[in-house]
């Protein structure tokens, strides 16, 4: 009977999270925060359906879909992902993470996210075509999370957030954190339901050198030195909700289709849609990945006279193959990804997954 309480309690929590979402969003507060690549998902398999998953992702990339997600990890899985991210412009993503299981109900990860946005000439207002050198800016998002088995039915899990930003003289820290549950039924358990509310933290600002201005005064000669403030921006708070059911044909075949609502507080709302195709043979698994993500203006030629306001076109595909090695059938897999972007050539992320039971 206490169960039944809990899972009402669930059920209706989701369901005023999800009519509160359907107000949420607001235009005029589009770009105005700050840290958004905290809006990227570095993982290959989660984002090869658009991010879809929020009730069905497992494992190391539970991390940025939904934390609750973590709490399925068998034993020990180790993830390395690499993005191209929107082709031509020279930036990369590194991303690296290591879940391991201390108890039955228990699961601890850690992981890293970077972005690289190569070298840049060092310009001043006397050197406006650089020159003197040059600069590495660096984002980078460190990640601690636990997540736990309260019940058959019921999966939570918390993670905590250290973004960094960084160019040659100016600095910022923040940190934020993630909270998911996920709710199971069915007699295949094929049935779920997610919600997880993210990045909810405090302002975070910049510091360094880079906001100090030298002046002579032309009476005396003296220098002083000016120290000017910046101002506080906020973190991409949002919350997502979704579900997703698995059609088992056979013991080998599987087709999940899963859909989410993302409520953001800094942008478009957004509507996912993604659909996973899963064959497991007695030595080898293969996945193959669709998804589609809606907002206002994706349809949108350009960004000047359009109401568009991401370079991701909607349409995500990709594939993962895994080989079972081992008495205990251990998984070593390889994952791609593709994210259609305009006016880019897209985005590419390549994986490589050990997941040890």
């Amino acid at each position: 009977m206490k169960m039944n309480k809990v899972t009402k309690l669930i059920l209706l929590n989701i369901g005023i999270f999800a009519s509160v979402a359907g107000f949420a969003g607001n235009g005029d507060r589009v770009g105005s925060a700050g840290a958004t690549e905290l809006l990227i998902n570095p993982w290959s398999r989660s984002a090869a359906w658009a991010d879809a998953g929020v009730s069905c992702v497992n494992g190391v990339e539970a991390m940025y879909t939904n934390i609750a997600g973590l709490a399925f990890t068998t034993k020990t899985q180790i993830r390395f992902d690499r993005t191209n991210w929107l082709g031509g412009t020279g930036i990369n993503l590194n991303s690296a993470g290591l879940a391991q299981r201390i108890s039955d109900n228990g699961v601890i990860c850690v992981g890293v996210m970077s972005m690289n946005f190569g070298d840049i000439q060092i310009t001043t207002v006397d050197l406006p075509e650089g020159g003197v050198g040059e600069f590495s800016p660096t984002y980078s998002v460190f990640n601690v999370g636990y997540a736990r088995e309260f019940s058959n039915s019921i999966y939570g899990g918390v993670n905590f957030k250290v973004i960094n930003e960084s160019i040659s003289n100016l600095r910022g820290t923040g940190i934020a954190i993630d909270a998911g549950i996920r709710y199971v039924t069915g007699e295949e358990d094929q049935v779920k339901f997610g919600i997880t509310l993210k990045n909810v933290g405090p302002t975070m600002t910049f510091k360094g050198d880079g906001l100090a201005l030298q002046m002579m005064y032309p009476e005396t000669g003296d220098i002083a030195t000016i120290e000017q403030r910046s101002s506080a921006f906020e973190m991409p708070s949002l919350l997502s909700i979704g579900g997703s059911y698995d059609f088992i044909f056979t013991e080998v075949y599987k087709l999940t289709l899963a859909g989410a609502f993302i409520a953001n507080s800094f942008s478009n709302d957004q509507f996912k849609l993604g659909t996973n195709f899963n064959m497991s043979a007695e030595k080898a698994e293969f996945d193959i990945s669709l998804g589609y993500t809606y907002e206002e203006g994706v349809f949108s030629k350009d960004f000047l006279y359009g109401s568009r306001v991401t370079a991701l076109s909607g349409l995500t595909a990709g594939v993962s193959v895994n080989a079972m090695v081992g008495k205990n059938k251990n998984l070593l897999g390889i994952n791609y990804t593709y994210r259609q972007a305009r006016p880019f050539s897209g985005c590419h992320t390549i994986g490589l997954t050990i997941d040890i039971k």
